[in-house]
């Protein structure tokens, strides 16, 4: 009983020891299944709270990202706003830069005819029997040219709003064309350009306008004319292609840069011919063509090389529909001043000077009326000279050295702004007092005009009575200059051309002062001039001729050296360059009025 009591007991025990083992299992279990629970909640958490910290993150740096593309393109619309006020702006300045230079040449092509009329109305007031014919027949055709440009203006505005038309007829072109061209032919012969008409076709009955036929071709052969050298030639050919109608006009001029060809038939493009730096012409006459002659719903083409010339080739569709009328029309009478392009060159005579001491003016203009005019205006007061334009002024002067330059600014070839820059970088030249005479009346133009040493600029147009006080006043400053070279001890001012060319020439004589054989040949050597050069240069600068200079200097620097008391007379007359005494003596006296003799030892 004891024993199984005992084993009872020991398997309560064990029972007992199970249960607690099993219970601290189970606590044990409890604790685990806890913290993995702990565990997997602070996993979760912290990938929940990672989870919100990247999202805010991503969050935060889109915003930001948006925010910089927002800010970029805020910058962009800002940029691009800039630049298309910068575009508008540039825009602005070319259009009011286009619109100046347009007003600017274009009242040149007003000024020039009123300056003409006006000073034409005076002559006639004054010299009725010289100019009442002559005169009248200038006002009238200046009258025409300006109301020629007006058209010109009056048909762009209507072509551009569609309202100019055409009035057909339907006759013979050849006949036509040929009259219209005869005038030219004479002005291009005029000129020493020879004129070439051909055409492979007799006849041809089409449809055309005379009117706008006569602008387009009238205003092709003045270009051609205008911008053709002396001895060049113009061709005016005409031929039939298929149903068109071709007409060429071809020259051999100056010709235009490439890269302007694209350009001169927009509206007042104003083409920079070689040679030139002003921009020729109103920068009307081509757009018309252009517009006119697709009117005419035809083609015009340009070719152009610099120096070999240029040829435009127009191409019309034959048509013969419009009422027949084989006469010219009645309304060529209305644009006489495309049919008279110009004044006569034989009709321009200068009037032998009855005076050889009046001053010799050189007036350089291409406007033949306005040449005519000047001349009329000056002819006696002046010995007048003319070129045509700037390149033959330069030459003209140089070669005769004239007292008084008056000169156009804007002609071909070269203008005037080139003619003074030319003339007073040249020794030969530096002295001559140049009017620029010009259409070109503004600030900018006035100041490039002084800065390339002209004296005066007197804008288009002009009063004959100030340009003649200005005329005289240029010739009463060189004449006080005259008398301030005459000293011949002239201290040299900075940067005058002229001191520096009598300090040269008085230190090369000085330096041969007792030579005996020193003369005007070896003084033009020393200079390097001619003695025709050298002789108006002196006399110009100091009213004496080359000889009576070179013996002034001796005289003066004798007057020294008798007045020093250390030679005497004949010495002195050997160390100043005079091969006797009794020469010496006689031309001494001349110069100051005292014999030497009284002033040696003094």
């Amino acid at each position: 009983t004891r024993q199984i009591t005992r084993l009872e007991a020991n398997y309560k025990f064990e029972e007992e020891k199970r249960a607690l083992v099993y219970q601290n299992d189970q606590a044990l279990a409890e604790q685990v299944r806890k913290r993995r629970s702990w565990q997997w909640a602070t996993a979760l958490g912290f990938s929940l709270i990672s989870l919100v910290f990247f999202f805010v993150y991503r969050f935060q740096k889109w915003n930001r990202k948006n925010a910089m593309e927002q800010a970029q393109l805020k910058a962009d619309i800002q940029y691009q706003k800039f630049q298309l006020e910068q575009q508008e702006r540039l825009r602005l300045e070319e259009v009011d830069a286009f619109k100046s230079r347009f007003f600017t040449n274009i009242s040149h092509e007003f000024r020039t005819p009123l300056t003409i009329i006006s000073g034409m109305i005076d002559q006639v007031k004054t010299k009725p029997d010289q100019w009442l014919e002559k005169g009248s027949g200038m006002i009238k055709q200046n009258t025409l040219n300006l109301l020629e440009l007006v058209n010109q203006i009056l048909d762009l505005q209507k072509l551009e709003n569609k309202e100019l038309s055409l009035k057909l007829v339907q006759a013979d072109i050849i006949p036509y064309v040929r009259y219209i061209s005869a005038p030219y032919q004479s002005h291009a012969e005029n000129k020493n350009i020879s004129f070439h008409f051909s055409t492979k076709i007799d006849r041809l009955i089409m449809d055309y306008d005379s009117e706008k036929i006569l602008r387009v071709i009238s205003n092709l052969l003045s270009n051609a004319i205008k911008f053709t050298p002396q001895h060049g030639q113009l061709y005016l050919s005409l031929r039939q292609n298929g149903d068109d109608f071709i007409i060429q006009i071809k020259d051999t001029g100056i010709g235009i840069d490439e890269h302007q060809l694209p350009f001169i038939f927009d509206r007042f493009y104003q083409i920079e011919y070689p040679n030139a730096s002003n921009p020729q012409g109103s920068g009307i006459g081509l757009a018309l063509v252009k517009e006119l002659v697709e009117l005419m719903r035809g083609n015009i083409e340009v070719s152009s090389k610099v120096g070999q010339g240029t040829t435009f080739s127009i191409s019309l569709p034959i048509t013969q529909t419009a009422p027949f009328n084989n006469e010219f029309p009645s309304l060529i009478a209305s644009h006489s001043a495309l049919l008279r392009p110009d004044i006569q060159e034989e009709e321009i005579t200068l009037r032998q000077a009855t005076n050889q001491e009046m001053p010799r003016l050189l007036i350089v203009e291409d406007n033949a009326d306005m040449r005519q005019l000047l001349i009329a205006s000056l002819e006696d007061q002046y010995q007048l000279q003319i070129a045509r334009n700037g390149q033959e002024g330069i030459e003209q002067a140089i070669d005769q050295v004239p007292d008084i330059i008056i000169s156009d600014v804007m002609m071909s070839v070269k203008d005037g702004y080139e003619l003074c820059d030319t003339l007073k970088r040249d020794l030969r030249t530096s002295h001559i007092p140049i009017i620029l005479l010009t259409a070109k009346a503004d600030m900018d133009s006035r100041l490039s005009g002084l800065e390339k040493g002209a004296d005066v600029y007197l804008s288009k147009p002009f009063e004959e009575r100030e340009l003649l006080l200005q005329l005289s006043n240029l010739l009463k400053t060189r004449r006080q200059l005259q008398e301030r070279y005459r000293q011949i001890d002239v201290e040299a001012l900075p940067d005058n051309i002229e001191d520096e060319f009598l300090q040269t020439v008085q230190q090369s004589i000085e330096e041969n002062i007792d030579n005996v054989d020193y003369d005007t040949a070896q003084l033009c050597k020393s200079v390097n001039l001619s003695r025709a050069q050298l002789h108006k240069k002196l006399k110009a600068l100091t009213g004496l001729s080359t000889a009576v200079y070179i013996r002034t200097i001796r005289l003066k620097k004798a007057k020294l050296l008798l007045m020093s008391g250390n030679l005497n007379v004949s010495e002195v007359a050997h160390a100043v360059g005079f091969k006797t005494p009794k020469y010496f003596s006689s031309a001494y006296t001349k110069e100051f009025g005292v014999a030497p003799s009284a002033v040696a030892g003094k």
